[in-house]
């Protein structure tokens, strides 16, 4: 699972897992199964955008970092990382979301369970994700050309922690992603049922509410994922020197960019990032559910 993120595997996840859906319940190994799929499909059909997020992002700037050739690079990494991210995201959002209902019973809660299961989801998920995502993002803009070269590099010049650069960044984006996305989403959700004259609405349009709530919280969030991004492409060299474009922690990043390139250059990659999770968003709902259908009536 990439970026994140929102990435919209994450949204759409969520979107998913508090989304009713009238089916035969499928088992907690299948929906890991379908997660896992749904999680693939969108990170190889959206990556372009990703790839071009990332660029605009960077220190080197957009045409240095590859422009629009290449578009593909660091793919592997996100496909590897991919499954097994949305996965893990998935297990611990379910079993917190078991926990907190017990603890929060009142429908009226239900936000704040989710966004609580969200944000645990996030942090157990990012120990699988951030690996591949250091390596993806830094063949995105051709510091390697090989996944092989990019992981020989990091153990070699920044050892085993080197693979974490990003992580606490990440994690900070992540939970105010899911705070804005998620009250947003029941808000619409809830108000839509009420003007249809509906309990609830169907899962298409829940999809779609999905989509709209993620694309604001994406371009809300994107001054964190720039700081994400910049941390994650600042290495060491073999020497242990660190490059001009060399960052280090969350706040000093932050700075460091609004006192050198300004308030803009926060929100660098915003128009890809808002297009990514909110497409994203409705093509992982529609393949997860197809593939959760698929794999519930095999199983009979």
């Amino acid at each position: 699972m990439s970026d994140l993120t929102l990435a919209p595997t994450t949204l759409a996840i969520e979107t998913a897992a508090s989304t009713p859906v009238v089916t035969k319940k499928a088992t907690l190994l299948q929906c890991l199964l379908a997660g896992g799929l749904a999680g693939t499909a969108v990170d190889t059909a959206l990556f372009p955008l990703d790839t071009l997020k990332t660029r605009l992002q960077s220190k080197a700037g957009f045409a240095a970092s590859g422009g629009f050739r290449g578009v593909y690079s660091g793919l592997t990494s996100a496909v590897i990382g991919s499954a097994p991210g949305a996965s893990m995201f998935f297990v611990t959002y379910e079993g917190l979301k078991k926990t907190l209902t017990t603890v929060m019973p009142d429908p009226q809660h239900q936000p704040i369970v989710h966004m609580m299961s969200a944000s645990g989801g996030e942090i157990a998920a990012c120990f699988v994700r951030v690996p591949t995502e250091v390596i993806k993002q830094r063949m995105q803009t051709k510091q390697f050309n090989t996944t092989s070269s990019a992981v020989k590099a990091v153990i070699q010049n920044e050892g085993i922690l080197g693979f974490y650069r990003g992580y606490f960044s990440t994690v900070v984006r992540e939970i105010p992603f899911t705070c804005i996305q998620f009250p947003l989403y029941e808000y619409m959700k809830k108000s839509y049922a009420a003007k249809t004259f509906r309990s609830q609405v169907d899962p298409w349009e829940a999809a779609i509410c999905g989509s709209i709530a993620g694309g604001i919280a994406a371009g809300l969030t994107t001054p964190l994922d720039v700081v994400k991004t910049r941390l994650m492409l600042s290495q060491r060299s073999a020497a242990g020197v660190n490059s001009p474009n060399y960052y280090s922690g969350i706040i000093p990043t932050f700075k460091r960019i609004l006192a050198e390139e300004g308030p803009r250059a926060l929100f660098s990659g915003i128009g890809p990032r808002v297009m990514w999770i909110s497409i994203g968003g409705s093509i992982f709902l529609g393949v997860y559910e197809k593939a959760k259908v698929a794999f519930t009536t095999y199983s009979d």
